[in-house]
């Protein structure tokens, strides 16, 4: 071999080996990008096609009342998914399409396209319902096992899932809240306490061969979910019922755009009932409740005009208006004004006013709701009569300083702190007046509740504070967290924010708030034997003419404040004041729930004669003892017999003396029954004797200590037929000397 040819060898030699490294070392370039540095990535891509991981939903945390009532729980349920990447014919795509579009209502076309598209794209998972009912569930697994040649069941998949029921649809709906499809809380406890009442999921990995499909049971690992915790409310149940009941009706009498009301513990700040009318299904909370406003949003045929209405109007029903929206108080606001004044010593028992029907401020005449004034009052006589030109001398007397002090400790700059979400913030110089921008005006118009807005719950942890001797409480809806065996995982304490004012203080204006119910513009709210502290309020809504809010706040038993109530009836059609639209519905709330927590009722001599009496039992004496035991009632006998075997009303009944009672002789005799009488409209005595020659009982509730009373409702409907004997509840209200 000659040297050139020795030479070009070596070359060629040369240039392989330096493209053998270069290989060699892409190879390893290549080796190290794909072990390190893409090494998880690849991986993670390995394993997702190698595992099937599904989750299991934890089931959510049950939500009780305070008695241990459900109020929300979580069940079984289970969760439907397809694995596209399994379908290899055109009659398996057709056989799964026809079940799923059968059982959830897909339409079949639309399902179709969608496994198509996800098939395209490899994946191996498209679910279809979660929350999926037992019921629903055999039926799919009864198909699949129809067609088990066409490997249905490699294609539909069911996992377990868990659904939330709401056992009484729409009852506290806005204080409890929902879940939506990924088990988060929208609104209510369900969103607040979203992560106490969260578990955790578990997993089901699952090893799949070449084909795709689940391999056995040995390759797979289960995680269990673990359960959240519950959730014990301060609402009771019966609580809550008597004052959603009497909000839906007074929506249904009023014709008004919403009611919303609170009842508080008032040592403590719990709530023991809440609620904004109108509400929704818990069940089904995008559904629009009000069928009308459902029925003109159906109608629109601009399909993005129909789809902002449906979200205002899910917007509008979701929303709690107790914390969420703010409002002026009006004349309830007096009661914080007088005990900021009695506090600060520039007014006493012994301050009086004479009113002429008005008063200037700067350059505006501001006059009293009754024409020609109140004459000469006293302080008690002044709040009695919710005279507004009283009140704004005495916040004048108080100062634009000393009022935005009491006015920022009873809780009315800041947020209340309850454990709701959603909770309006105080706003200065929007929702009220900074001390810097409080001019003579502002401090006028603020002293009768006008000109500046609070939320509900604001203002009744305010007057809250005078039922509590002075100590500003923090209201909160959960007592406990606890876990499935009942033990204590946490427990809410009462917090005293502070004392706003003194216990003679607050002892004081109670005094004076028991008056305004027995004897001034609240008596509408007097309920007998109880002793009703209370103030109502009307106030024209900011920017709305001829929109009013009809207000009232209380306590009671003043001397003794168990529980305190706000009603407001938003927007009522026709008669519009506080006094004569929501006093009557606190009251009747008040007596329900009193009654219900067994506060024994404390008469007064002048309420005993209005006072019921309590039916002897007659059952096994004869005819004539019965007769001479119910000596002072009308007695009607029915049968032949000569011994009573039943009567009516029941021993132990409160009935009027003079009222029926029938006694049955024969075991055989049906109930005598007669139609019920309008009574209302009537007075007293004029629906007692109607009741009486109609065969039936009486029982007088309401304003019973007041001139020109008349029946506004009734228990029994007028019209209906019902049992001889039976206690019909008539309500009474004034329409005197009740505005505010």
């Amino acid at each position: 071999m000659d040297n050139n040819s020795a030479k070009n060898l070596s070359i060629r030699a040369t240039v392989v080996l330096y493209i053998l490294l270069l290989g060699f070392i892409a190879c390893i370039c290549s080796l190290f990008r794909v072990g390190i540095v893409k090494g998880e990535e690849y991986k993670l891509k390995a394993e997702k096609g190698q595992l099937l991981d599904t989750e299991i939903s934890a089931e959510r945390g049950t939500i009780y009342d305070s008695n241990m009532n459900i109020l929300a729980k979580s069940a079984s349920a289970w969760l439907v998914y397809v694995n596209p990447s399994a379908i290899k014919t055109d009659e398996q795509q057709k056989l799964v399409v026809q079940i799923l579009s059968e059982q959830f209502g897909r339409d079949a076309e639309e399902l179709s396209a969608t496994i198509d598209e996800k098939k395209a794209a490899g994946s191996n998972y498209y679910r279809i319902q979660s929350e999926v009912e037992e019921n629903v569930k055999e039926t799919i697994d009864a198909f699949l096992n129809e067609h088990k040649k066409q490997k249905i069941s490699e294609i539909i998949q069911i996992d377990p899932d868990t659904k939330r029921y709401y056992p009484y649809s729409d009852f506290a709906s806005n204080i409890i809240g929902f879940v939506d499809s990924d088990d988060n809380g929208i609104g209510g406890v369900e969103q607040s306490y979203n992560s106490e009442l969260t578990g955790v999921s578990g997993r089901i990995i699952t090893a799949k061969n070449a084909y795709q499909k689940k391999m056995d049971s040995e390759y797979e690992m289960t995680y269990e979910a673990q359960q959240g915790s519950n959730l014990v409310l301060t609402l009771d149940e019966v609580i809550q019922f008597h004052l959603e009941q009497s909000l839906d009706r007074a929506l249904k009498d009023t014709g008004a755009k919403y009611a919303y009301g609170i009842i508080m513990d008032v040592d403590t700040g719990a709530i023991l009932a809440m609620t904004s009318k109108p509400d929704f299904d818990l069940n089904a909370p995008y559904s629009i409740a009000d069928q009308i406003l459902a029925a003109k949003i159906d109608e629109m045929e601009d399909e993005a005009q129909k789809n902002e209405e449906t979200k205002n109007a899910r917007i509008s029903q979701w929303r709690n208006r107790t914390i969420s929206d703010t409002y002026e108080p009006g004349s309830v606001f007096k009661t914080i004004v007088v005990s900021a004044a009695l506090e600060e010593n520039v007014v006493n028992l012994d301050t009086t006013y004479t009113c002429v029907g008005g008063i200037q401020v700067l350059d505006h005449y501001q006059k009293c709701w009754k024409a020609g004034g109140h004459g000469t009052e006293s302080l008690t006589q002044g709040l009695m009569n919710s005279c507004n030109p009283f009140f704004i001398t005495i916040g004048q007397k108080l100062g634009k300083e000393n009022f935005y002090k009491y006015f920022e400790a009873f809780g009315l700059t800041e947020k209340t702190g309850i454990d709701l979400p959603a909770e309006a913030k105080p706003v200065a110089n929007s929702t009220y007046h900074s001390l810097e921008r409080m001019g003579l005006a502002e401090l006028s118009s603020s002293s009768f509740g006008q000109t500046f807005q609070v939320s509900p719950i604001q203002m009744i942890t305010a007057v809250n504070a005078i039922a509590n001797g002075g100590k500003l409480m923090t209201p909160y809806i959960v007592d406990s967290v606890v876990d499935d065996d009942g033990n204590v995982i946490s427990k809410t304490s009462p917090v005293p924010k502070r004392q706003v004012i003194s216990e003679k203080t607050a002892a004081t204006v109670a005094d004076m708030m028991e008056q305004v119910v027995s004897r001034g513009t609240g008596k509408n709210a007097y309920v007998a034997g109880y002793h009703v502290a209370g103030k109502t309020g009307t106030s024209e809504k900011i920017g709305k003419e001829g929109a009013y809010i009809a207000s009232f706040a209380g306590f009671a038993p003043a001397y003794n404040p168990k529980i305190s109530i706000l009603i407001a009836i938003d927007e009522p059609e026709g008669a519009h004041g506080g006094g004569v639209v929501a006093a009557p519905i606190g009251g009747e709330i008040l007596e329900k729930v009193m009654t219900y927590l067994n506060i024994e009722p404390q008469y007064e001599d002048s309420e005993m004669k209005n006072i019921s009496s309590t039916t002897p039992s007659l059952a096994g004496k004869t005819v004539a003892q019965a007769r001479s035991l119910a000596a002072g009632y009308t007695v009607k006998v029915v049968g032949n017999g000569s011994e009573v075997v039943s009567q009516s009303p029941s021993a132990g009944t409160q009935i009027r003396s003079g009222g029926v009672i029938v006694l049955y002789t024969d075991g055989d005799a049906g109930k005598q029954t007669a139609v019920v009488p309008n009574l209302t409209n009537m007075t007293m005595s004029q629906a007692n004797k109607a009741a009486v020659n109609s065969g039936f009982n009486i029982r007088f509730a309401g304003t019973t200590n007041a001139s020109e009373v008349t029946a506004y409702r009734q228990s029994i409907d007028a019209g209906t037929e019902a049992e001889i004997g039976s206690v019909i509840t008539v309500y009474f209200k004034t329409t005197v000397n009740v505005q505010d």
